[in-house]
């Protein structure tokens, strides 16, 4: 169990109680918002979930964030993989501690830092990026969640191949179909491939180019995701839904006949 105090350094959540929340950095300064200031430096100490105020009385919790809270708030220039989905990309993928995944098309890091929550500190992501900006981007987000030490960024164009044998591989790049005989080379026999595309015709191209190879257990899912408004007294959906985010490709390798 991680110690339950803030720390100098920690990233916490100052979550307000009209609902709105901030992701800051402990430091010994200070931290204005719509409901006042808030003294980073009087906070460190304190057990997470602790009540605190603002300098005009105001009160927040000081909360530790999630993944999710992080995905949710990070820099970013590109589409992400949405958290509805990540959730069933790493179960099929089947990562796990000690694994060793490529990410071709890191982007802004948010499914990076999925793959390396899960590969664990003996486990290794290569992350596969051809545009040095979003390298750039990705590296900050994942050091600021204290994940880059389990990934390598390669500033790679994946047409020329990846450079390891892996045993699992996410793919989420424009043009994706050109790319599968290179995951089918770079994968481990029975290794777990994973591909995002945003539109029907896309998943056509890449289940074509799946099929020359000695892919089985071919899939494809889409997955809608309805939140409720947390109310006991008139328990009803939003009005509103992310509804669809992308289609999910899986597949594994088989030897060849």
């Amino acid at each position: 169990m991680s110690e339950n105090f803030v720390k100098l350094n920690d990233r916490v959540i100052l979550a307000f109680e009209d609902g709105s929340n901030f992701i800051v950095q402990i430091q010994e300064t200070s931290f204005g918002t719509h409901k006042g200031v808030v003294d980073l430096a009087n906070l460190i100490g304190k057990p997470y979930g602790s009540k605190c105020e603002s300098r005009n009385g105001n009160y927040f919790r000081i909360m530790r964030p999630r993944l999710v809270d992080e995905i949710f708030k990070m820099n970013r220039r590109t589409q992400i993989v949405y958290p509805k989905d990540i959730g069933y990309i790493l179960l099929m993928l089947d990562v796990k501690e000690g694994d060793t995944v490529i990410d071709a098309g890191v982007g802004s890091g948010a499914m990076c830092a999925a793959l390396a929550r899960c590969v664990g500190p003996s486990g290794k992501v290569f992350a596969y990026e051809k545009r040095e900006d979003f390298k750039t981007l990705a590296e900050s987000n994942l050091s600021k969640w204290g994940l880059l030490q389990r990934v390598t960024i390669k500033l790679k164009d994946i047409a020329d191949g990846f450079d390891e044998v892996v045993d699992a591989i996410f793919l989420d790049v424009p043009d994706l179909w050109n790319y599968v005989r290179n995951c089918y080379d770079a994968l481990v026999g029975s290794g777990n491939l994973g591909i995002v595309c945003p539109t029907t015709n896309q998943v056509q191209m890449v289940l074509e180019e799946l099929q020359k190879y000695s892919f089985i257990d071919l899939e494809v899912w889409e997955s809608l995701f309805r939140q409720y408004k947390p109310v006991a007294e008139r328990l009803r959906p939003f009005d509103r839904m992310v509804a669809h985010t992308a289609f999910m490709i899986f597949a594994r390798k088989a030897s060849e006949f």
